[in-house]
């Protein structure tokens, strides 16, 4: 677990500032893109079926347990074991242009209106990850996780788990309103080209197994 006391004392923005515009953002788009959310979720049970709203435990701020909420993208195809079938089977076309366009992310801003997520943040994982991380990447969990962030704009799933980690605590030690500002700028940019969202091997990232130890001494 991370140290609480060599957490970075925030100022007026990381502190409040941040959080009533989180709360502001996430209320405009809920309400202003609500034809979207219901155009959403009769494609998802038409196509993919029920539950629309795939829903997982991530760690959040200094690492307690949320639910995770996103739209479906995958089916539940099993094998004559009764196994569900890998990802990159069971990620279907549809399910494909939800995340190339991020849509499948939109109901993250009930997370961030309920306070488990920041607008921009390090994005949250597995719990399962928690044992794994070193001190220094356990210091990603010591603000709010995001909708969008520092290695997303940088990389997304194309960077490895260490150079993903490195700029998850990068932000965490230079938050500001600034920066924040710049990674949505960006966000815009990469989520209008669909850029970098599957790694070269899976439809999904591959598992975090941990850093080797050679590794951990080069950062």
């Amino acid at each position: 677990m991370s140290n609480n006391d060599n957490k970075i004392k925030y100022g007026l923005y990381g502190s409040f500032f941040k959080r009533l515009l989180d709360i502001i953002i996430s209320l405009l788009v809920l309400i202003c893109f609500s034809w979207l959310y219901l155009i959403l979720v009769i494609l998802v049970r038409v196509k993919l079926g029920s539950p629309v709203i795939f829903k997982q435990p991530r760690p959040g701020k200094d690492e307690k347990v949320f639910n995770l909420y996103k739209f479906r993208t995958m089916t539940d195809e099993r094998d004559a074991k009764g196994e569900l079938l890998p990802d990159e089977v069971r990620l279907t076309n549809f399910g494909k242009k939800l995340r190339s366009t991020s849509l499948d992310e939109l109901p993250e801003f009930f997370n961030i209106l309920k306070g488990d997520m920041s607008f921009v943040g390090p994005r949250p994982l597995l719990v399962k990850y928690l044992p794994l991380y070193n001190e220094e990447q356990h210091h990603r969990h010591d603000v709010r996780p995001g909708l969008t962030g520092w290695a997303q704009v940088n990389g997304r799933n194309l960077l490895s788990w260490e150079d993903k980690f490195e700029k998850d605590v990068y932000y965490v030690r230079n938050l500001s309103f600034a920066l924040d500002a710049k990674i949505i700028i960006m966000t815009i940019k990469v989520v209008l080209d669909h850029s970098d969202v599957n790694s070269a091997t899976d439809a999904t990232m591959e598992a975090f197994t941990g850093t080797p130890k050679e590794k951990e001494s080069d950062q």
